[in-house]
């Protein structure tokens, strides 16, 4: 994968090119088989194989729908694709995908299957026979009556309706709009929405919410003008925010659930382009967009064969969500929508400008206070008040004191110990010195531009209250914790890559110096200071990692602790705090 190594993504070929060398390592498996399916991999998901397999085909028309629009016209893919998904969905067919049951997977990717309807009608419905195109309809519309997640889910029969209109059928406007009100319901304000629960906001909101919404604004503007003119308007109002979500590299905050879609994070501002939407001037978002793509070309994403794999810097199967199959990864070509544009769009004539961000931004309705440090080149994130429930990870995930761009975070590999556990940059606490807990959901929280504040109970017996107080690359962490029964404490850092690091220890200090430093020192409370080596593969950044800390056993009684944290780029001699 040289080439995309070396690609400026700029240009429209730029990003025709590197589609084109993602979708080569597929090639092998849609050109060798009958079935309408591709096995990329042994791993499970909570779907079935069936559908895994399914998704592994579909998920790449995110990219080349958008690719076929401008090119294609000679492409035995396309043929290929055209003629799987109709024995697909033709139940006489021996490998006919099934019906549609409630909550199920196919009516994910039949989103994906709904804009290579929307952008390319002809070829893949206007020329099938009369059978095929009933037999397409009759597919698309068992997933209208089905039930779904109270989520972004709804997108998905949306976006249904809107491809089968497009097909000359009938819309039933009336359930149409009753879907655009529950999205309504889903909006808080300031471009910000909720996917179904109030403490649920990640990168769902851009590449699904917005995404989603600004196609149907691009598409639907005739037929429901003011829904359209409200996703624009809401697109506008989060891009102020969403700048602020990358460093000057182009890497995103890594937090929140489905990281392993990876580039997706940049889907967004393609929806924007896709929608003629200026949120910011073109410049800005070309310099957003080019940075993003190259910067996750340096990272160890593709498997040695070439293929997207699951995980986020590199392979990891232990970072990932139940719903993550082998071929789940593939959801990140929705940052090509911008190849369904026309070559005189005003972005492909833009030159790169610098982004306008200032140092700190309060994002209340992301619940996230953001920090540029070393003038935007390390972005770090203090989220309040996020979680969501029944996912894997989820406390390591979301409620995290800090997020960072260039240490990323670390999720448990098992429950027993504190190196299997990887707590960087969380308070564990622990009855009996091997199984510790972290901040959950919190029972309040509140941030300003200075300061992020929280109250958490890991235990009935235990109370605690921590303020965060950022400056720079540093940050002050102070908790009184109220506590009924004796515990034992461990205040971890920030996690960093393992070669050969360079270590510091002393009663109330530890520092690890690789290229970066990961450094914490203790102020009061704290009785010893340590480096943990944490089980290989727990962070989403690097394979190998060690972990600074602090700790103290506590009997019951009101305790107070004060240290300061430090993540450090390119060195850190000239950053400690005075």
């Amino acid at each position: 994968m040289n080439q995309l190594k070396q690609n400026l993504f700029l240009t429209r070929r730029d990003f025709e090119e590197a589609l084109e060398e993602m979708i080569l390592p597929l090639k092998q498996g849609l050109f060798n088989s009958e079935k309408p399916g591709v096995r990329l991999g042994s791993s499970g998901a909570v779907y079935d194989e069936k559908r895994a397999e399914m998704e592994a085909f579909i998920r790449p028309l995110w990219g080349l729908a958008p690719y076929w629009m401008n090119n294609g016209t000679k492409d035995e893919l396309k043929d290929v694709y055209r003629k799987k998904i109709l024995k697909g969905m033709n139940p006489k067919d021996s490998f006919y995908w099934g019906d549609i049951n409630d909550y199920d997977q196919y009516i994910v990717e039949m989103a994906a299957l709904s804009l290579n309807l929307l952008l390319n009608r002809n070829y893949f419905f206007d020329e099938l026979s009369v059978t095929s195109k009933q037999q397409l309809i009759h597919w698309l519309k068992q997933a209208l009556d089905k039930k779904i997640p109270k989520n972004n889910w709804t997108f998905f029969k949306i976006l249904i309706r809107i491809a089968l209109k497009h097909c000359g059928e009938s819309l039933d406007k009336e359930k149409m709009e009753a879907e655009l009100r529950f999205i309504d319901t889903m909006y808080v304000g300031k471009g910000w929405y909720i996917d179904g629960k109030s403490s649920q906001k990640d990168y769902y909101v851009p590449f699904a919410f917005h995404y989603y919404g600004l196609i149907f604004a691009k598409l639907m503007k005739d037929d429901f003008p003011e829904w359209s003119e409200k996703f624009i308007y809401r697109a506008k109002e989060f891009t102020k925010d969403y700048i602020y979500y990358f460093d000057s590299d182009g890497e995103a905050l890594p937090y929140g659930r489905s990281l392993i879609y990876r580039f997706a994070q940049g889907a967004f501002f393609s929806a924007l382009i896709f929608a003629e939407v200026e949120a910011i001037p073109w410049g800005q978002i070309k310099t957003l967009l080019s940075n993003h793509m190259k910067q996750w070309m340096t990272h160890d994403i593709f498997t040695y064969d070439g293929r997207l794999s699951i995980g986020y810097h590199y392979e990891n199967l232990v970072m990932a969500e139940g719903y993550n199959a082998p071929g789940s990864p593939y959801w990140a070509l929705k940052v090509f929508l911008l190849l369904a544009t026309k070559k005189e769009h005003p972005y492909w004539k833009a030159k790169p400008e610098p982004v306008n961000t200032k140092e700190k931004r309060l994002i209340d309705n992301g619940n996230m206070l953001l920090c540029q440090a070393k003038e935007g080149k390390h972005v770090l994130g203090y989220p309040y008040g996020l979680m969501i429930d029944g996912q894997a990870h989820a406390p390591a995930k979301y409620s995290k004191f800090v997020y960072s761009t260039k240490f990323g975070f670390s999720v448990p590999k098992a429950g027993i110990t504190y190196g299997e556990g990887a707590f960087d940059n969380t308070l564990a606490l622990s009855r009996d010195g091997e199984y510790f807990r972290t901040k959950k959901k919190v029972r309040s929280s509140e941030a300003t531009e200075t300061s992020v504040m929280y109250e958490w109970q890991p235990f009935q017996e235990v109370l605690i209250q921590t303020e965060i107080y950022p400056f720079g690359e540093w940050h002050v962490r102070f908790h009184e914790i109220y506590t009924t029964i004796p515990l034992e404490i461990r205040e971890g850092g920030f996690s960093l890559l393992v070669k050969e690091p360079e270590i510091t220890l002393a009663k109330d200090c530890a520092k690890i110096k690789e290229t970066h430093v990961s450094q914490i020192i203790a102020i009061e409370g704290y009785e010893e200071a340590g480096i943990q080596v944490l089980e290989p593969n727990t962070s989403v950044f690097f394979p190998r990692t060690n972990l600074p800390y602090l700790k103290k056993k506590i009997e019951p009684g009101t305790h107070r602790f004060i240290c300061l944290v430090g993540g450090i780029i390119n060195g850190g001699e000239k950053n400690d705090p005075n």
